[in-house]
């Protein structure tokens, strides 16, 4: 397999380095860390260690060799994995917690998870602070359980906790990993309990945000598997409680019964925040936001079309209502249907044409395709 080819080359280029340098074994052990360990923490400090490389001038090929390690790490890891690990340092870092406050609190409603997010900020630094003054502080966790229909924003919560509290001190790194079943639960016996560890292992220092969290034991009779990975996510809820916020997410029914799988897990968990549906108003505001962000204005009829259609929808809802996400799917389906009328203009197509959309725009019936 072609990246075992460049795993021995990464450990050789790095055995090099540290030949030169006459240190033991930092730079490959490093590499070890990634390979074996898949540890991300592992991946920016190797990273941070060869930019200062070609600062060495006793060495004059040091800058050669810093490329041809960056090029193997990027072939090994893929350049998305190694930018996804620069981005989320790059927006953790340097930035107060003010920021963070003002990117939840610029989040369409959901204000009860707003305040309970404030809540636990303000109790975590003070918790914080009571150690640092060498006084004892609270036995809770910091793992959440968000409970919810899809589209209310749970995953985008998630991320703004893990920045909080690096900002505040309670996380080392403050990055986001988020995991579904098949990245919980490995295709033959006795692997997922591996699988697990790895993934801890990259999660650690930051957030673990699980959606659809009782997937892992929807085959609760007979899925090993399902039960394997459990009892090793449980393990490590405990051990890493330090470093480590586990969010597990999904519907408040469905997560009930989850909890119910494990003897201890539900207790591992201090914090349930639960994200209500938005109203037809909050969803309008959605709409309205999305077109922004993506140089639309909305003519007024139209504006009002979409407003009976988002009705249309909320008075039909079922437990698959989809909040957020059908309103990016409602405008998804309106600038194609503006798309296919620009096409038939044979006059000249002006920019406030291309950003303009009209009554006409938006789809008829368009409860058909949802529900």
């Amino acid at each position: 397999m072609i990246s075992e080819n460049y795993k021995h080359q990464l450990i050789k280029e790095t055995k090099q380095v540290d030949v030169l340098l006459g240190q033991t074994s930092t730079f490959e052990q490093l590499v070890r860390e990634i390979i074996y360990e898949q540890n991300d923490k592992a991946i920016l400090e190797l990273i941070k260690n060869l930019g200062v490389l070609t600062k060495i001038q006793s060495f004059p090929n040091m800058e050669k060799k810093q490329e041809q390690i960056f090029e193997l790490l990027y072939k090994y890891l893929g350049a998305s994995k190694i930018d996804e690990l620069f981005q989320d340092l790059k927006e953790s870092s340097n930035v107060s917690l003010n920021a963070f406050l003002n990117q939840l609190n610029e989040l369409v409603g959901l204000e009860n998870v707003k305040q309970q997010v404030r809540d636990l900020i303000d109790y975590n630094q003070i918790q914080h602070l009571r150690v640092k003054n060498g006084l004892k502080k609270s036995n809770k966790t910091l793992h959440m359980a968000f409970l919810g229909n899809p589209g209310t924003a749970k995953t985008t919560v998630a991320r703004i906790f893990g920045r909080m509290y690096k900002a505040i001190g309670l996380l080392s790194k403050g990055h986001f990993i988020e995991a579904s079943r098949t990245d919980l639960i490995a295709e033959y016996q006795g692997q997922t309990a591996m699988k697990v560890k790895r993934l801890i292992n990259r999660a650690k220092g930051g957030v673990l945000f699980i959606d659809e969290a009782y997937s892992i034991t929807e085959n609760d009779h007979s899925d090993s598997y399902g039960r394997e990975s459990l009892t090793e996510l449980t393990k490590a809820l405990e051990d890493y409680r330090n470093d480590l916020v586990v969010i597990v997410a999904g519907y408040t029914s469905l997560m009930e019964k989850f909890f119910e799988s494990n003897p201890g897990l539900k207790s591992r968990f201090n914090t349930f925040i639960s994200f209500s549906d938005y109203s037809l108003d909050e969803l309008v505001r959605i709409f309205i936001y999305t077109c922004n962000q993506n140089d639309y204005i909305v003519q007024e009829e139209a504006m009002e079309e979409v407003r009976n259609v988002l009705q249309t929808i909320i008075n039909e809802k079922d437990d698959q209502f989809a909040n957020g996400r059908l309103v990016r799917n409602l405008f998804d389906d309106i600038t194609l249907h503006q798309s296919k009328r620009l096409s038939k203009l044979t006059e000249h197509i002006t920019k406030e044409s291309l950003m303009l959309i009209t009554k006409e725009d938006v789809p008829k019936n368009y409860t058909l395709k949802i529900f």
